[in-house]
């Protein structure tokens, strides 16, 4: 006998896209995955019996300190969807492949906004999930300190920003029981790091100038829901 019971969740999302001109062919693929992102997922929950009775949604911008200046990192606040799908919408419209430099991105920094994010941190059921979208290899922390605009209190290098994922309450920005981590990035050393040490992370290795394909979509969906 089916049962009728749905298991409720508070759900915060923070995608980070790379902007940067070799997204240029698969940009609006990656628009279109973000803004279907959440249907698809409920969707792909409800069929398990589960709910997502909150679901934030927060953008993090990404491109190159160095090479792009002011231009290199968009970070939002959390938008409430559907409340604020409007609003959503028109900032992943918004978003350009341009600038970047040499072939690393600054992805690390892109991620350690995302970690740092103010998660909600209410409800029993909660996820904090982090989905990277590049086709380019990372910089060391700190490449672009140099430049004016570069921010305060980043992570010194990737051990202090491991910290931040899976460190305790006192050096830990995320819930180590709530956290998800999708890497759609590149075969490449930091990213490579990131995947095979740190806790609750699914890679899915990606090739620049490729779209994110149909399979390959469907089942980062399924991995998701499998995994809230």
């Amino acid at each position: 006998m089916a049962s009728n019971y749905k298991i409720s969740y508070n759900v915060d999302m923070v995608f980070c896209i790379d902007c940067t001109g070799s997204m240029d062919n698969i940009i609006e693929i990656v628009k279109n995955n973000a803004l279907n992102f959440y249907q698809d997922v409920t969707n792909a929950m409800e069929k398990k019996h589960k709910y997502i009775s909150q679901l934030r949604v927060r953008v993090v911008a990404f491109r190159d300190y160095a090479a792009d200046k002011d231009k290199a990192m968009m970070v939002t606040d959390f938008f409430k969807l559907p409340q604020e799908e409007k609003e959503f919408e028109r900032c992943v419209h918004s978003l350009k492949a341009e600038g970047g430099g040499d072939d690393p991105e600054d992805g690390l920094e892109a991620l350690a906004y995302a970690i740092k994010s103010k998660w909600d941190t209410q409800g029993m059921k909660k996820r904090q999930v982090i989905v990277v979208w590049t086709d380019a290899p990372t910089h060391p922390l700190g490449y672009g300190r140099n430049v004016e605009n570069y921010p305060r209190n980043m992570a010194k290098d990737i051990k202090e920003l491991s910290s931040w994922w899976s460190g305790s309450q006192q050096t830990g920005f995320v819930d180590n029981n709530a956290k998800r981590l999708l890497l759609f990035a590149p075969d490449a050393p930091d990213w490579n790091v990131i995947s095979q040490n740190w806790d609750n992370v699914l890679h899915f290795p990606s090739e620049a100038g490729k779209g994110l394909a149909n399979l390959e979509y469907e089942e980062i969906i399924n991995t998701i829901s499998n995994s809230i």
